[in-house]
Parts: C-alpha cells; structure tokens; sequence
C-alpha cells in the first residue's frame, strides 16, 4: 500500500501535468455569444416557456462560471471582451454617436492569436466600428463575415450604419461582408452566420489550422423577427407577435447552437476545442402580452435587465466546454468577467502577450478552470452604462448608472449597497448598515474613474461626414456588382 506522502505526490504531480496540458495546449476555441440574450432566457436556467433542448444538454455537460459579467450593452461588451480591459479604456463610450469605435491603440486577442498561428474568425455583429481601418480584417481577424452598425439595418447619425439593402429587408436575404467583399445571402440571418462559421471551421479542421471562431448572432436583439416556424408555437400560446418573435428567434439560436455541436460530433473536434456560451448583456425582453394581459416574463429572479447597473444588466450565463480537460456539470462561483478572456485566450494558445500594448484589466482563468475550487483573490469589477449626449463632459456622469462589484458586494450609483452573498436579487439596500464598505468602494471608485477618464479618446470626435458602409456598398455595386454568396459545402 502506498504512503499517504506517496499518494499526496501522485496527486500534486497529476494535477501539475493537468494544468500544463491546459497553459500552451493550443486548442481550437469557439466562442458563441448571443445579442441581449439574459439568464432568464434559456430552459436549463427555469424559463418556463421556452424550449433550448441543445444548450440545455451543453449546459449539463459544461463547467459554468456562475459568477460571470460583462457590460450592460453591446458595444461596450465586445470592446472589453477583446481587448482585456474595461471599454471606456478604448474610447467605447456609447454604441452609437462615434462612441462605439474601438481605438486603434487597443491590441485585440485577435491580433494576439492570429499573430501565432491561429485562424481567427468573426461571423455575425462586430459594433466597434464601421470604417475601413476599424473593421475586422484590420483588427486581427483572418476571416470577416458581419453586418454592419450595431444591429441588421441599423442606421445613426454618423458611420454607424449597416449597408443599405438590409434597411428593408431586415433579417431575411441580408447583405454581409465577407472579408473584402458584399455578397447576397439568402435565407435567416442566424442560420447564415453558423453556416458560414461552420464551413469556416470545417476548412480550418482540414488545413490543421488551430482556430478562434468568434460566433456573434445579433439575434436575439430588435426587431424581433424569426422564421414563421419558430413563432408560431408562441403565437399559438397567446403571446404578442413581439414576444413571439423574440422567443422564436432564442429558439432559433438554439437551433444552430446543437447544428455545431452535431458538426464537432462529427469532426471528432471536441477533445481539441474549447467551445464557450455567453451573452452579451442581460436580458432585453422583459415584458409581455398573453392572450390580451400584461405579464412579466421569466428573468431568473432579476429586477433589471440590459443597459442597468443592477445585477440583472452585467451577471450573464457562461458556459465551457473542452470534453476530457473541463468538468461537466461543474460550477465555479469565482467572480469572472468578460475582461479575462484576452489572457485566458493567449495563455491557453501559449501565444505570448506583446510588450508594450494597453494594460490589462482582466485575469487569467486558467487556474480556475483547472481547479474550480482554486483561491482566487478577490477584486473590483467596474459598470457605468455610459451612453450620456454627445459633447456632455463625462464627469457629470460619473455617478450615473455605475457599480462596483466586488465577490460578495454590489455598490450601485454611489449610494447603494448589497450583500449579493446573501442578496443575490439585490431586494435590500444595506449601505447605512456597512458604511466603512461604502467608504471604501467609494474611494476604489473615484480612484478608477480618475484613472479611466483620459482614456475615453472618442468624447470630442466629430460625425463622419459619409456613412462608410454606404459609400462601400454603392461603390462595389456600381463598380463589380454584389455577388451571391455561395454557401459552404460541409
């Protein structure tokens, strides 16, 4: 029989050589992350009424961070998300107005990755800019297939604007750029944008190219629009063609959501890939009509949703799966957010993080998803919804819809406290009760904002004069056509 020394040094050398084999083992990594879909919005986390069969299954087989955030809307989320720092860091302000442009100074994971080796692809909403030296292509990603703007036939004041076509014929047949090309798809948008990842994904496979396919559906954000076939249960139910179409649209998601996992079923991908689900912000769809009543859908008991500084605007689902490196049915409850990512990502690909670039606000989850029991120190997590007037000085902004989030601590608009350890639906306000905390978040607070405000580049910059989508789309139609997009064989 062994010694209980030897056993104990069987053990720290098996879960040395596991954490190796994650740090540096290169896997492929999907990223799936859906538009103002929130945690009331999936069946495995308690919504009644909707059926996701396929993440449901994920969810079961999948290391959830129970614990994950990210900014109260969109643009901001995908600024933060891919540079590894807060989005006010890179001028992402607003998702409109100039605001929603990330700076040229940032340094992407995308940028990282494809820089050792990695295919990098984007397929659905970008939202960090729509001229040239902004898009994709030029921000690290190999392969580009988006929309424009920050929803399907979106158009602002200024070069947030999707091509032209997709004004009225919204969601159906769009338009999209296909790397340095517009080309004519046919069909529902969230059904073409897995399509065209999943032939993406499949060539990457065949040219044993190691893979970051960043899959960003911009449903189910409004309009809320969906194929007849996914509306009419819901429409059968009583339910307003609004909520109808919404529901149909998380349907729809969940659709191509088990589409990919049958792919990577079938490609024997799964022990190579680390596949991700999340959302962008919380839940947008809040309220319904029923057979003619005013009701109040699912939100997994949180007051507030997208665009809030409340729990419900930033606490979203994550779910990881890497079959035989990642426990299934395992929950972390450390305080994670979209800002770890970068590092994550660069530590498992092993590619080496460049000098010099911005600093970085995230972690590394590595140890986490090695251990989830592992120590994990705690720390601040920053929201302010952002979004004031163009040309309004920001610091008469700063205390409006912000928080601070700590583990156990939520502060919100510089005068609110909950002890979300025991108030995880922030029900009551105990700032009289602990006012040392409030004095403390108070001074982390100022100290960020201080230190965050030069960062914000994009307050005084002006309205582009010609919307470059437009211009992009008139001049490649008049100059070579639109081409029809041919659909991947897979």
């Amino acid at each position: 029989m062994k010694s209980t020394l030897s056993i104990l040094i069987l053990l720290s050398v098996a879960t040395l050589a596991h954490g190796a084999s994650l740090a540096g083992s290169r896997p492929n990594i999907i990223l799936v992350m859906t538009d103002d879909q929130g945690m009331g919005d999936l069946s495995c986390l308690g919504n009644p009424v909707l059926k996701t069969p396929n993440l449901d299954r994920f969810y079961e087989e999948s290391t959830r961070f129970t614990e994950f955030h990210v900014s109260p809307t969109c643009a901001p989320t995908r600024a933060a998300l891919l540079s590894g720092r807060h989005e006010f860091k890179n001028g992402v302000t607003h998702t409109i107005k100039e605001r929603e442009i990330m700076a040229l100074s940032t340094t992407t994971i995308a940028d990282v990755l494809s820089g050792d080796g990695y295919g990098t692809g984007i397929f659905g909403k970008w939202h960090l800019g729509d001229e040239d030296a902004h898009q994709p292509y030029n921000r690290g990603f190999t392969e580009t297939f988006i929309h424009g703007a920050g929803g399907i036939g979106q158009a602002y004041p200024g070069s947030c604007a999707d091509f032209p076509p997709n004004r009225e014929n919204r969601y159906f047949d769009n338009v999209i750029l296909h790397n340095d090309t517009i080309v004519q798809t046919q069909g529902f948008c969230t059904d073409v944008f897995f399509t065209a990842a999943l032939g993406w994904i499949k060539r990457m496979d065949e040219s044993d190219t190691p893979f970051f396919a960043f899959i960003t559906p911009n449903a189910p954000h409004g309009p809320m629009i969906a194929p007849e076939s996914y509306t009419k249960r819901f429409t059968e139910l009583g339910y307003d063609k609004n909520t109808a179409g919404r529901y149909g649209m998380i349907e729809n998601i969940d659709n191509n959501f088990g589409r990919l996992m049958d792919k990577l079923d079938e490609w024997e991908l799964w022990e190579d890939t680390l596949v991700i689900f999340m959302t962008d912000n919380g839940q947008a769809g809040r309220g319904a009509t029923l057979n003619g009543k005013r009701v109040s859908l699912f939100t997994a008991g949180f007051k507030t949703g997208k665009g809030s500084p409340f729990e419900g605007g930033t606490h979203v689902p994550a779910f990881w799966r890497w079959k035989g490196k990642l426990g299934e049915g395992v929950d972390i409850g450390a305080l994670a957010a979209h800002i770890d990512l970068f590092r994550t990502f660069a530590s498992l690909s092993g590619a080496p993080i460049p000098d010099g670039i911005q600093d970085l606000d995230g972690r590394d989850l590595l140890p986490l998803l090695e251990d989830p029991k592992a120590e994990w120190s705690d720390r601040h997590l920053f929201t302010h919804k952002g979004r004031w007037e163009k040309g309004v000085d920001p610091e008469t902004f700063k205390f409006t819809e912000c928080a601070v989030r700590t583990q156990r601590w939520r502060f919100v608009n510089n005068e609110l406290l909950y002890d979300i350890s025991n108030d995880p639906y922030e029900k009551v306000d105990v700032a009289d009760r602990y006012p040392e905390v409030v004095a403390r978040l108070r001074r982390v607070y100022d100290a960020w904002w201080e230190e965050t405000k030069p960062l914000m580049v994009n307050e005084d910059r002006p309205y582009t004069e010609e919307r470059p989508q437009w211009v992009r789309y008139e001049t490649q139609k008049a100059e070579r056509g639109i081409p029809d997009w041919v659909e991947p064989a897979f």
